[in-house]
């Protein structure tokens, strides 16, 4: 196997303050936010700029990331932005849906100010939602 590159281009960027939180389309992709209207939610997948080093996308253990947790973890058993590609997708809630100006309002995100967005996507509880699911003891109070 071979490790490859490939090319992702930005559609937006996180807004937050203090007094709001909020995803701006670049002009070009406003559009495409035709037909959100009606979900509750969306899925936003987003750059963790603050953690791009060559040292963090080499990373590929976790040590103990949780305090109950096993003493060493690898990094993809954990949600940590320190990774070989800095991804992260949050849902967030849909409060107010410009179409024309490209903007997302929402309560909360976990990105940073002035995080790329690389897409979004709406979320739908029968393809997003996974019943049933387990995860290891140490991280059982988040079920």
């Amino acid at each position: 196997m071979t490790e490859e590159a490939y090319t992702l281009r930005t559609i937006g960027y996180v807004r937050a303050s203090e007094e709001s939180v909020r995803i701006e389309l670049m002009p070009k992709y406003r559009k495409a936010l035709r037909g959100l209207e009606g979900f509750s939610h969306v899925i936003v997948i987003w750059w963790c700029h603050l953690f791009d080093s060559e040292q963090m996308r080499a990373a590929v253990d976790a040590g103990k990331p949780y305090t109950n947790g096993p003493d060493d973890m690898g990094i993809f058993a954990t949600r940590s932005p320190v990774r070989p590609n800095p991804i992260a997708f949050t849902p967030a809630l849909v409060t107010k849906l410009d179409v024309k100006a490209g903007i997302i309002e929402t309560p909360f995100i976990d990105a940073e100010d002035d995080s790329p967005v690389l897409d979004l996507k709406p979320y739908s509880p029968c393809l997003d939602r996974v019943r049933d699911a387990v995860v290891p003891e140490c991280l059982a109070h988040q079920l």
